[in-house]
C-alpha cells in the first residue's frame, strides 16, 4: 500500500490509545475493549506518525479526546501538527459522543476531500467497524492501529491492514554498523537512509530501487538532499553507504539502476 500518491487523513480515539497503553484492557464478550478510568503515559505519537508517513503523505490529522483529562500530551500534539478536537465528558456518554464525532468527521471527510483516498483509525474499538465498512463502500483504503491487547479481531480484520502499535515501539532490523563508527557529518543522511530502508522493508519491498529509497526519505523529511552532504547524485550517495558497510547494492538489469539489497551483514 505503500506509494507517495497515497493521502492519508489520521483519525485518532486517543482516549481508547490511552488506556490500553496505561493498562491494557480485557475484552468484553462483545470483542469490544472494556473500559478504565485511567490515563497513559507512554503513547509516543511521533512513532506513529512516522510510520504512517510510509504510507503516504498526512493530510488531516486529528485526536478526539477530554483533552483536560491528557493536559501531559497537548505540547506533543501541538508539536506534531495534530487537531486536537474536544470533546468534554458527559458522565458515561462522554466517550460514545466522542466516537460519534470521529464517524461524522470521517464520513465528511469522505465525501468531501475526494483526493484523501486512505484513512487511519486509530483506535482498538470494536465500535468503529462499521465505519471502515462504510469507508470501503466508498471506495477508500482502511488502515487501522491499535494496542494489541487491547484491539478488537473484529475491527482488526475488517481493516485492510492493522498495525499494532507494540510492533512500531518494537522497530524493524538494524544495520550491523554502529552510528559512531560513521563521520559525524554523514550521521544525519545515513540515519535516515537506514530509517527508510526499514520503511520499505515492513511494506515488504523485495525490490528496492534507488529512486523508491530516494522518494522514501524524502517522504519523511522533505528538506532532504544528497547534495548537501556533498554527494554528486543519489548513486553516488548509495555507493558511499555501501563502502560504509551499512548496505548491500545490485544493477536491476532491466534499468541498470542501483537496487538496495538490504543491510550488510559485516563490514
Amino acid at each position: 500500500m505503500a506509494d507517495e500518491a497515497h493521502s492519508l487523513a489520521v483519525l485518532v480515539d486517543f482516549e481508547n490509545l490511552a488506556i490500553g497503553i496505561e493498562r491494557p484492557s480485557v475484552r468484553t464478550p462483545s470483542g469490544r475493549p472494556s473500559r478504565a478510568k485511567n490515563s497513559a503515559s507512554t503513547f509516543d505519537v511521533r512513532l506513529v506518525l512516522e510510520r504512517l508517513v510510509e504510507k503516504g503523505k498526512v493530510i488531516v490529522k486529528r485526536a478526539y479526546a477530554d483533552w483536560g483529562r491528557f493536559n501531559s500530551y497537548r505540547e506533543v500534539m501541538h508539536d506534531a501538527g495534530i487537531q486536537m478536537m474536544e470533546i468534554p465528558e458527559r458522565g458515561k456518554m462522554g466517550k460514545n459522543h466522542a466516537d460519534i464525532q470521529l464517524c461524522v468527521d470521517a464520513m465528511d471527510l469522505c465525501y468531501s476531500k475526494e483526493h484523501i483516498d486512505t484513512f487511519v483509525i486509530v483506535s482498538g474499538d470494536s465500535d468503529f467497524t462499521p465505519l471502515v465498512s462504510k469507508l470501503k463502500e466508498n471506495g477508500k483504503a482502511v488502515i487501522g492501529l491499535g494496542i494489541k491487547d487491547s484491539t478488537s479481531d473484529l475491527l482488526a480484520s475488517s481493516c485492510d491492514e492493522f498495525i499494532y502499535y507494540e510492533d512500531i515501539v518494537r522497530g524493524p532490523a538494524t544495520p550491523v554498523v554502529h552510528m559512531a563508527d560513521i563521520p559525524k557529518a554523514k550521521q544525519p543522511a545515513m540515519n535516515l537512509m537506514i530509517e527508510s530502508i526499514q520503511a520499505l522493508q515492513r511494506e515488504n519491498k523485495d525490490v528496492m530501487l534507488a529512486s523508491m529509497v530516494k522518494d522514501t526519505m524524502r517522504r519523511k523529511q522533505p528538506q532532504f538532499s544528497e547534495s548537501s552532504y556533498g554527494y554528486r547524485s543519489f548513486s553516488d550517495f548509495l555507493q558511499d553507504a555501501e563502502r560504509l558497510g551499512i548496505i548491500t547494492l545490485r544493477t536491476d538489469q532491466r534499468s541498470g539502476t542501483w537496487v538496495v539489497v538490504g543491510f550488510a551483514e559485516k563490514r
